[in-house]
Protein backbone atom coordinates (compact mmCIF):
# COMPACT_ATOMS: atom_id res chain seq x y z
CA UNK A 1 0.00 0.00 0.00
CA UNK A 2 1.43 3.38 -0.98
CA UNK A 3 0.95 6.55 1.03
CA UNK A 4 1.65 10.00 -0.43
CA UNK A 5 3.74 12.14 1.87
CA UNK A 6 3.91 15.92 1.48
CA UNK A 7 6.69 18.09 2.87
CA UNK A 8 8.30 21.46 2.24
CA UNK A 9 11.93 21.40 1.12
CA UNK A 10 14.31 24.29 0.48
CA UNK A 11 14.93 25.12 -3.15
CA UNK A 12 18.46 24.59 -4.41
CA UNK A 13 18.44 27.94 -6.19
CA UNK A 14 16.08 30.91 -6.20
CA UNK A 15 16.27 33.17 -9.24
CA UNK A 16 15.81 36.93 -9.00
CA UNK A 17 12.85 36.68 -11.39
CA UNK A 18 11.06 34.19 -9.15
CA UNK A 19 11.64 36.36 -6.10
CA UNK A 20 10.17 39.41 -7.84
CA UNK A 21 7.18 37.47 -9.22
CA UNK A 22 6.37 36.00 -5.78
CA UNK A 23 6.46 39.43 -4.17
CA UNK A 24 4.11 40.76 -6.86
CA UNK A 25 1.77 37.78 -6.49
CA UNK A 26 1.50 38.08 -2.72
CA UNK A 27 1.14 41.85 -3.01
CA UNK A 28 -1.90 41.27 -5.23
CA UNK A 29 -3.25 38.71 -2.75
CA UNK A 30 -2.87 41.29 0.02
CA UNK A 31 -4.89 43.82 -1.98
CA UNK A 32 -7.56 41.18 -2.64
CA UNK A 33 -7.70 40.39 1.07
CA UNK A 34 -8.05 44.08 2.00
CA UNK A 35 -10.76 44.52 -0.65
CA UNK A 36 -13.12 42.48 1.51
CA UNK A 37 -12.84 44.95 4.38
CA UNK A 38 -12.87 48.01 2.13
CA UNK A 39 -16.07 46.86 0.43
CA UNK A 40 -17.65 46.05 3.80
CA UNK A 41 -17.23 49.72 4.76
CA UNK A 42 -19.04 50.89 1.63
CA UNK A 43 -16.02 51.93 -0.45
CA UNK A 44 -15.07 50.77 -3.92
CA UNK A 45 -11.74 48.89 -3.61
CA UNK A 46 -10.73 49.75 -7.18
CA UNK A 47 -11.22 53.47 -6.53
CA UNK A 48 -9.32 53.27 -3.24
CA UNK A 49 -6.35 51.49 -4.81
CA UNK A 50 -6.35 53.82 -7.81
CA UNK A 51 -6.23 56.80 -5.44
CA UNK A 52 -3.32 55.23 -3.52
CA UNK A 53 -1.32 54.56 -6.68
CA UNK A 54 -2.00 57.95 -8.23
CA UNK A 55 -1.01 59.74 -5.04
CA UNK A 56 2.20 57.74 -4.65
CA UNK A 57 3.41 57.43 -8.24
CA UNK A 58 1.00 59.33 -10.49
CA UNK A 59 3.22 62.38 -11.03
CA UNK A 60 6.75 63.43 -10.28
CA UNK A 61 6.40 66.44 -7.97
CA UNK A 62 3.37 65.30 -5.97
CA UNK A 63 3.91 61.56 -6.41
CA UNK A 64 7.38 60.12 -6.91
CA UNK A 65 9.17 63.02 -5.22
CA UNK A 66 7.04 62.75 -2.07
CA UNK A 67 7.29 58.94 -2.03
CA UNK A 68 11.08 59.11 -2.32
CA UNK A 69 11.25 61.75 0.41
CA UNK A 70 9.06 59.63 2.69
CA UNK A 71 11.22 56.62 1.88
CA UNK A 72 14.58 58.21 2.79
CA UNK A 73 14.39 57.58 6.58
CA UNK A 74 13.08 54.07 5.88
CA UNK A 75 15.99 53.58 3.50
CA UNK A 76 18.58 54.71 6.02
CA UNK A 77 17.12 52.64 8.84
CA UNK A 78 16.93 49.62 6.53
CA UNK A 79 20.62 50.05 5.73
CA UNK A 80 21.42 50.49 9.43
CA UNK A 81 19.83 47.25 10.59
CA UNK A 82 21.01 45.32 7.50
CA UNK A 83 24.65 45.57 8.47
CA UNK A 84 23.88 44.18 11.93
CA UNK A 85 21.72 41.35 10.61
CA UNK A 86 24.55 40.43 8.23
CA UNK A 87 26.40 39.17 11.33
CA UNK A 88 23.31 37.74 13.05
CA UNK A 89 23.18 40.72 15.41
CA UNK A 90 19.69 42.05 16.06
CA UNK A 91 19.78 45.83 16.18
CA UNK A 92 16.18 46.61 17.15
CA UNK A 93 17.31 50.03 18.35
CA UNK A 94 17.42 52.04 15.11
CA UNK A 95 14.40 53.98 16.39
CA UNK A 96 16.30 55.24 19.43
CA UNK A 97 19.55 55.78 17.52
CA UNK A 98 17.56 57.83 14.99
CA UNK A 99 16.18 59.95 17.84
CA UNK A 100 19.59 60.50 19.42
CA UNK A 101 21.02 61.54 16.06
CA UNK A 102 18.19 64.02 15.59
CA UNK A 103 18.74 65.46 19.08
CA UNK A 104 22.47 65.87 18.44
CA UNK A 105 21.95 67.50 15.02
CA UNK A 106 19.26 69.87 16.29
CA UNK A 107 21.44 70.80 19.26
CA UNK A 108 24.27 71.82 16.93
CA UNK A 109 21.97 73.84 14.67
CA UNK A 110 20.16 75.61 17.51
CA UNK A 111 22.87 76.22 20.10
CA UNK A 112 26.29 76.09 18.44
CA UNK A 113 27.29 79.39 16.89
CA UNK A 114 29.13 77.95 13.89
CA UNK A 115 30.00 79.56 10.55
CA UNK A 116 27.36 78.77 7.93
CA UNK A 117 29.55 76.48 5.83
CA UNK A 118 30.27 74.29 8.88
CA UNK A 119 26.69 73.85 10.06
CA UNK A 120 25.62 70.87 7.97
CA UNK A 121 28.94 68.95 8.10
CA UNK A 122 29.12 69.28 11.89
CA UNK A 123 25.45 68.29 12.27
CA UNK A 124 26.12 65.17 10.22
CA UNK A 125 29.25 64.26 12.20
CA UNK A 126 27.68 64.68 15.65
CA UNK A 127 24.54 62.76 14.63
CA UNK A 128 26.71 59.89 13.42
CA UNK A 129 28.65 59.93 16.70
CA UNK A 130 25.44 60.08 18.77
CA UNK A 131 23.84 57.11 17.00
CA UNK A 132 27.10 55.16 17.14
CA UNK A 133 27.54 55.81 20.87
CA UNK A 134 23.93 54.75 21.58
CA UNK A 135 24.44 51.48 19.70
CA UNK A 136 27.82 50.84 21.36
CA UNK A 137 26.10 50.52 24.75
CA UNK A 138 24.51 47.29 23.53
CA UNK A 139 27.64 46.34 21.56
CA UNK A 140 29.90 46.51 24.62
CA UNK A 141 27.47 44.46 26.70
CA UNK A 142 27.26 41.88 23.91
CA UNK A 143 30.99 41.72 23.19
CA UNK A 144 32.28 41.48 26.76
CA UNK A 145 29.43 39.87 28.70
CA UNK A 146 27.34 38.22 25.95
CA UNK A 147 24.22 40.14 27.03
CA UNK A 148 21.41 39.86 24.48
CA UNK A 149 21.65 42.86 22.15
CA UNK A 150 18.02 42.51 21.05
CA UNK A 151 16.66 43.38 24.48
CA UNK A 152 19.20 46.12 25.18
CA UNK A 153 18.70 47.95 21.87
CA UNK A 154 14.92 47.67 22.22
CA UNK A 155 14.91 49.09 25.75
CA UNK A 156 17.23 51.92 24.75
CA UNK A 157 14.60 53.03 22.25
CA UNK A 158 12.29 54.01 25.10
CA UNK A 159 15.06 55.90 26.88
CA UNK A 160 15.95 57.89 23.75
CA UNK A 161 12.34 58.68 22.84
CA UNK A 162 11.49 59.77 26.39
CA UNK A 163 14.56 62.00 26.45
CA UNK A 164 13.40 63.47 23.14
CA UNK A 165 9.98 64.17 24.67
CA UNK A 166 11.63 65.83 27.69
CA UNK A 167 13.58 68.23 25.46
CA UNK A 168 10.60 69.07 23.23
CA UNK A 169 8.20 69.63 26.13
CA UNK A 170 10.85 71.20 28.35
CA UNK A 171 14.10 73.15 27.86
CA UNK A 172 14.11 73.18 24.04
CA UNK A 173 10.43 74.01 23.59
CA UNK A 174 9.63 76.89 21.27
CA UNK A 175 8.05 79.56 23.46
CA UNK A 176 6.10 80.99 20.51
CA UNK A 177 4.60 77.66 19.37
CA UNK A 178 1.27 78.17 21.18
CA UNK A 179 1.90 75.19 23.43
CA UNK A 180 2.93 72.75 20.68
CA UNK A 181 5.91 70.59 21.70
CA UNK A 182 8.63 71.35 19.21
CA UNK A 183 11.83 73.38 19.14
CA UNK A 184 12.69 76.57 17.29
CA UNK A 185 13.36 76.17 13.57
CA UNK A 186 16.97 75.55 12.60
CA UNK A 187 18.77 78.40 10.75
CA UNK A 188 18.73 78.43 6.94
CA UNK A 189 22.44 77.61 6.85
CA UNK A 190 21.59 74.22 8.44
CA UNK A 191 18.97 73.28 5.82
CA UNK A 192 19.90 70.75 3.15
CA UNK A 193 19.21 71.98 -0.40
CA UNK A 194 16.49 70.44 -2.54
CA UNK A 195 17.08 68.61 -5.82
CA UNK A 196 15.00 67.21 -8.68
CA UNK A 197 11.96 69.35 -8.02
CA UNK A 198 11.46 69.07 -4.28
CA UNK A 199 13.45 66.06 -3.03
CA UNK A 200 15.87 66.80 -0.21
CA UNK A 201 19.50 66.14 -1.10
CA UNK A 202 19.43 63.66 1.79
CA UNK A 203 18.28 61.18 -0.87
CA UNK A 204 21.64 61.47 -2.64
CA UNK A 205 23.45 60.88 0.65
CA UNK A 206 21.29 57.81 1.30
CA UNK A 207 22.18 56.43 -2.16
CA UNK A 208 25.88 57.03 -1.45
CA UNK A 209 25.58 55.18 1.86
CA UNK A 210 23.90 52.23 0.11
CA UNK A 211 26.71 52.00 -2.46
CA UNK A 212 29.38 52.26 0.25
CA UNK A 213 27.69 49.49 2.24
CA UNK A 214 27.50 47.27 -0.85
CA UNK A 215 31.21 47.78 -1.57
CA UNK A 216 32.05 47.28 2.11
CA UNK A 217 30.50 43.82 2.20
CA UNK A 218 31.77 42.80 -1.21
CA UNK A 219 35.36 44.00 -1.18
CA UNK A 220 36.64 44.69 2.35
CA UNK A 221 38.27 42.30 4.80
CA UNK A 222 35.87 43.29 7.56
CA UNK A 223 32.93 42.63 5.26
CA UNK A 224 34.26 39.15 4.57
CA UNK A 225 34.82 38.53 8.28
CA UNK A 226 31.22 39.51 8.99
CA UNK A 227 29.94 36.74 6.70
CA UNK A 228 32.33 34.23 8.28
CA UNK A 229 31.19 35.14 11.80
CA UNK A 230 27.55 34.85 10.72
CA UNK A 231 28.11 31.26 9.57
CA UNK A 232 29.84 30.25 12.80
CA UNK A 233 31.41 32.43 15.54
CA UNK A 234 33.36 29.49 16.94
CA UNK A 235 34.88 28.71 13.54
CA UNK A 236 35.68 32.39 13.06
CA UNK A 237 37.54 32.51 16.36
CA UNK A 238 39.45 29.36 15.39
CA UNK A 239 40.43 31.08 12.14
CA UNK A 240 41.86 34.00 14.10
CA UNK A 241 39.05 36.49 13.51
CA UNK A 242 38.47 38.91 16.38
CA UNK A 243 34.73 38.40 16.95
CA UNK A 244 34.57 40.90 19.82
CA UNK A 245 36.09 43.66 17.70
CA UNK A 246 33.72 42.95 14.83
CA UNK A 247 30.68 43.12 17.13
CA UNK A 248 31.77 46.62 18.18
CA UNK A 249 32.49 47.70 14.59
CA UNK A 250 29.29 46.32 13.07
CA UNK A 251 26.89 47.61 15.73
CA UNK A 252 28.78 50.91 15.82
CA UNK A 253 28.34 51.40 12.07
CA UNK A 254 24.72 50.30 12.33
CA UNK A 255 24.02 52.90 15.00
CA UNK A 256 25.96 55.55 13.08
CA UNK A 257 23.76 55.10 10.01
CA UNK A 258 20.59 55.32 12.12
CA UNK A 259 21.95 58.43 13.87
CA UNK A 260 22.72 60.03 10.51
CA UNK A 261 19.05 59.51 9.61
CA UNK A 262 18.11 61.85 12.45
CA UNK A 263 20.29 64.62 11.04
CA UNK A 264 18.87 64.15 7.54
CA UNK A 265 15.32 64.34 8.86
CA UNK A 266 15.96 67.51 10.87
CA UNK A 267 17.93 69.37 8.20
CA UNK A 268 16.17 68.00 5.13
CA UNK A 269 12.49 67.58 6.02
CA UNK A 270 11.04 69.10 9.22
CA UNK A 271 13.66 71.77 10.16
CA UNK A 272 13.09 71.48 13.92
CA UNK A 273 13.02 68.89 16.69
CA UNK A 274 9.71 67.28 17.63
CA UNK A 275 8.48 64.28 19.66
CA UNK A 276 8.51 60.85 17.99
CA UNK A 277 10.58 62.13 15.11
CA UNK A 278 11.40 58.58 13.85
CA UNK A 279 7.66 57.72 13.53
CA UNK A 280 8.37 53.99 13.45
CA UNK A 281 11.03 54.18 10.71
CA UNK A 282 13.43 52.14 12.84
CA UNK A 283 10.97 49.25 13.06
CA UNK A 284 9.86 49.48 9.43
CA UNK A 285 13.53 49.40 8.48
CA UNK A 286 13.74 45.91 9.97
CA UNK A 287 11.01 44.68 7.61
CA UNK A 288 12.67 46.41 4.66
CA UNK A 289 16.01 44.81 5.51
CA UNK A 290 14.50 41.32 5.61
CA UNK A 291 12.58 41.81 2.37
CA UNK A 292 15.76 43.04 0.70
CA UNK A 293 17.72 40.02 1.95
CA UNK A 294 20.11 42.56 3.50
CA UNK A 295 21.25 43.77 0.07
CA UNK A 296 21.91 47.52 0.43
CA UNK A 297 21.01 48.31 -3.18
CA UNK A 298 17.69 46.46 -2.95
CA UNK A 299 16.97 48.29 0.31
CA UNK A 300 16.82 51.54 -1.68
CA UNK A 301 14.11 50.23 -4.03
CA UNK A 302 12.02 48.59 -1.31
CA UNK A 303 12.18 51.73 0.84
CA UNK A 304 10.85 53.88 -2.03
CA UNK A 305 7.98 51.42 -2.47
CA UNK A 306 7.20 51.59 1.25
CA UNK A 307 7.39 55.38 1.11
CA UNK A 308 4.81 55.37 -1.68
CA UNK A 309 2.68 52.91 0.24
CA UNK A 310 2.70 55.16 3.29
CA UNK A 311 1.88 58.26 1.28
CA UNK A 312 -0.90 56.50 -0.62
CA UNK A 313 -2.43 55.15 2.57
CA UNK A 314 -2.74 58.66 3.98
CA UNK A 315 -4.10 60.01 0.69
CA UNK A 316 -7.14 57.69 0.67
CA UNK A 317 -8.27 59.22 3.94
CA UNK A 318 -9.42 62.22 1.89
CA UNK A 319 -12.03 59.86 0.38
CA UNK A 320 -13.41 59.21 3.84
CA UNK A 321 -11.56 55.94 4.31
CA UNK A 322 -10.86 55.60 8.07
CA UNK A 323 -7.22 55.93 9.09
CA UNK A 324 -7.42 52.47 10.68
CA UNK A 325 -8.40 50.98 7.31
CA UNK A 326 -5.54 52.76 5.58
CA UNK A 327 -3.12 51.42 8.19
CA UNK A 328 -4.57 47.93 7.75
CA UNK A 329 -3.81 48.06 4.01
CA UNK A 330 -0.17 48.83 4.71
CA UNK A 331 0.02 46.16 7.40
CA UNK A 332 -1.59 43.48 5.23
CA UNK A 333 0.81 44.14 2.38
CA UNK A 334 3.74 43.83 4.78
CA UNK A 335 2.48 40.51 6.18
CA UNK A 336 1.68 39.00 2.78
CA UNK A 337 4.98 40.06 1.26
CA UNK A 338 6.83 38.59 4.24
CA UNK A 339 4.86 35.37 3.78
CA UNK A 340 5.99 35.24 0.16
CA UNK A 341 9.54 34.68 1.40
CA UNK A 342 8.61 31.20 2.63
CA UNK A 343 7.09 30.15 -0.68
CA UNK A 344 10.03 31.67 -2.51
CA UNK A 345 12.61 29.71 -0.54
CA UNK A 346 10.66 26.43 -0.22
CA UNK A 347 8.63 24.16 -2.48
CA UNK A 348 6.10 21.42 -1.76
CA UNK A 349 7.48 17.96 -2.41
CA UNK A 350 5.31 14.85 -2.71
CA UNK A 351 6.71 11.37 -2.27
CA UNK A 352 5.22 7.90 -2.01
CA UNK A 353 6.13 5.61 0.83
CA UNK A 354 5.29 1.92 0.89
CA UNK A 355 3.36 0.62 3.89
CA UNK A 356 3.10 -3.06 4.66
CA UNK A 357 -0.38 -4.26 5.47
CA UNK A 358 -0.73 -6.15 8.67
CA UNK A 359 -1.78 -9.72 8.25
CA UNK A 360 -5.13 -10.54 9.69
Amino acid sequence: MNKVKHSFVRRDKVTALRRVLMVLLFGILALAFCSIFIASQGFNPVEVYAKMFKSAFGSWKLGWAKSIQTGVPLMMCGLAVSIAFKMNLNNIGAEGQFAMGAIAAAGVALFWNLPGFLQIPVMIIVSILAGCAWALIAALLKAFWNINETIVTLMLNYVALLYLDYLCYGPWKNTTSLGLPYSNDIPETAVLPSIFGGISSSFILAIVMAVIMYLFFKYTTTGFQVSVIKNGPASARYAGINVRRNILVVLGISGALAGLTGSLQVSGVIYHLQPNIPQGAGYTGIVIAYLSKFNPLIVVLVAIFFGGLEKGAYAVQTMGVPSQLATMIRGAILIFVLASEFFTEYRLKSSKSALKEKEA
